[in-house]
């Protein structure tokens, strides 16, 4: 049965099914490190999405804003008040689902 006749986008294809995954629960640990991995390209999208927004993948200003609230705080700030701080809201998975054609 294909992804489509099961009512799922048509960018989930057979390399998104869960047999493709099932290493991932089979061991300790591995479905946490592939969480971070996950989570962390939310995060750059999400942050690359106020490039996008600025129209401009090298604005001086969000490239200025970028450096003070999260490149130069490294490990002193909250990492996730950081964000917010560059954001100015929490971070959204919708440019990750774009990229992957998971969403409009």
């Amino acid at each position: 049965m294909l992804a489509n006749e099961l009512g799922m986008p048509s960018a989930v294809s057979v390399r998104h099914r869960l047999p493709q995954f099932a290493h991932l629960f089979s061991g300790e640990g591995y479905a946490a490190g592939y969480y971070g991995y996950l989570w962390a390209e939310v995060l750059a999208r999400d942050v690359f999405g106020a490039f996008d927004e600025a129209g401009d993948p090298f604005d001086e200003v969000v490239a200025t804003r970028y450096l003070k609230t999260m490149l130069s705080v490294g490990n002193t700030a909250d990492l996730g008040e950081a964000f917010r701080r560059l954001r100015g809201r929490a971070p959204q998975i919708d440019a990750l689902l774009k990229a992957e054609g998971l969403s409009p």
